[in-house]
């Protein structure tokens, strides 16, 4: 692919290494001297100082024999007006614009949504973007799938199963602690899979070999009711969450809350609807809502009657203890200032309080927040990017997610028609190390499976596949059919 970046802040930057990492051709933008010196002294591509809402600009990097158009600058409106003025000219390009504006990203929808038909398969999208990114929006979806999931680290979730993966750090002296994966067996007859390992900040996809010491953070799948059986072999253990504290009553801290106490108000799907209502309804205490702002307190007590809404100061020990915040189930730390997030989920986990979320600038901060004590880190900036690639990588990619700062991706593919791995079984198409298939539901199922060596993959199955980063565009192309592999 070819694909046109307009931007080279960190997001531009991040997709940029990733997209080059799978041999894609891409071309970056931006009108800061000093932006591009650092993405030239980074990247091995066409690395361009221009006005990136400029069409012959955009031209003479390739933009009409383009794949799809990123648009990532600080600027809504000119990420906006550049996929717009692309789209006049280049209708059949694929057209994402990062939109920091709520009420930008609200209305599109709200207005899509209303003139369907206008905006529909056979006509334009609206300002020619065929898919906005909201950073807050995405933030709060992760931040809100990690209360679900019991805030017991980053669970990735699948449609239509009852399968998870979840990151689990293994502490000293529990069963897992000194043995090797296949020695796992005999210590419990509960069903999951180890589908990777991260030591000292490296990640590898495991074998029956690879030993299992304390500090080690496990990605296990497992399905949902026994993930808490798996957190106890690992040394830890879920709590209920009856008394919620949310710190920070800005965007993203309010969508939560929305998402939290007004489910049935926000677009969410149907299952997810029931597990949080019925989350909701075994609070025995209150949602407390916690800003230092005025002004920001004010509009939460407002927006949310049935919370009990403070302006103060969530570092004041004195307040915490008085207000009993520090026997809370669980804390999320959703404000603005993502250092304090990190330092304040830490304080309040030293304090007493049993689970704590932060939100974070991105993956490189989470290592930090992890040794600090937080229980999930949720990075905003990666969120944008795991969001932007999930729709780069076409039709047969469903979902993808990047774990551990990028090293692997966990993606969603559908078996295309031309694929060489049609009609095979898993175990004639193994390569350990390259890549390793979670899951499979057949076409026409909606449920997901674990696999073993002995399933069959054909046109039109959906797998979950997990692969190096530096190889998703080969396995990818390889499962798909594409012209590539």
């Amino acid at each position: 692919m070819k694909i046109v970046i307009v931007g080279a802040g960190f997001t531009g930057i991040q997709l940029a290494k990733l997209l080059i990492n799978e041999k894609n051709q891409v071309a970056l933008i931006d009108n800061n001297e000093d932006t591009i010196r650092h993405a030239q002294n980074q990247l091995d591509c066409t690395v361009l100082c221009a006005d990136g809402n400029n069409l012959e600009t955009l031209e003479s990097v390739g933009i009409q024999k383009a794949d799809a158009l990123v648009c990532v600058t600080s600027s809504d409106e000119v990420n906006m007006i550049t996929c717009s003025l692309v789209d006049a000219v280049y209708p059949d390009l694929l057209k994402i614009a990062r939109v920091r504006n709520y009420a930008y990203y609200v209305n599109t929808a709200s207005a899509e949504k209303k003139h369907s038909d206008t905006f529909g398969a056979k006509h334009r999208p609206l300002y020619g973007i065929n898919y906005m990114i909201n950073p807050d929006v995405e933030a709060a979806d992760a931040i809100v799938k990690a209360i679900e999931n019991g805030a017991v680290g980053n669970v990735l979730t699948f449609d239509n199963s009852n399968l998870e993966i979840a990151r689990i750090t293994v502490n000293e002296k529990s069963d897992f602690d000194g043995i090797s994966l296949k020695e796992i067996r005999s210590k419990t007859d509960i069903k999951f899979l180890v589908v990777y390992i991260e030591k000292d900040g490296k990640t590898s996809l495991p074998s029956g070999d690879s030993s299992v010491n304390a500090g080690d953070i496990l990605g296990v799948l497992v399905q949902k009711e026994q993930l808490a059986n798996v957190m106890k072999l690992c040394g830890t253990s879920p709590k209920e969450m009856r008394k919620v504290a949310l710190i920070g009553a800005g965007r993203i801290g309010t969508i939560v809350a929305d998402k939290f106490l007004n489910p049935e108000k926000t677009d969410v799907q149907k299952g997810f609807l029931k597990k949080i209502s019925a989350f909701v309804e075994k609070r025995t205490q209150d949602f407390v809502i916690i800003d230092s702002h005025d002004a920001l307190a004010k509009a939460a007590a407002e927006r949310f009657p049935d919370a009990r809404v403070m302006c103060a100061d969530a570092t004041d020990e004195s307040f915490l203890r008085d207000e009993g915040i520090t026997s809370y189930d669980l804390a999320i730390c959703a404000t603005h200032n993502h250092e304090l997030n990190m330092v304040l989920a830490a304080y309040l986990e030293s304090l007493g309080v049993g689970q704590t979320i932060s939100l974070v600038t991105s993956s490189a901060f989470e290592t930090i927040a992890i040794k600090l004590g937080v229980d999930v880190p949720v990075a905003l900036r990666d969120a944008v990017v795991d969001s932007i690639m999930s729709h780069l990588r076409g039709k047969s990619v469903k979902e993808i997610h990047t774990v551990t700062n990028g090293q692997l991706e966990i993606v969603e593919c559908e078996i295309g028609a031309k694929s060489k791995v049609c009609a095979k079984a898993l175990k004639e198409i193994s390569n350990p190390g390259l890549f390793l298939v979670l899951l499979s539901r057949q076409s026409g199922i909606e449920e997901y499976k674990i696999v073993d060596g002995n399933t069959k993959l054909y046109a039109g199955d959906h797998v979950v596949i997990i692969v190096p980063g530096e190889q998703s565009k080969k396995v990818l192309s390889y499962f798909a059919g594409s012209d590539d592999d």
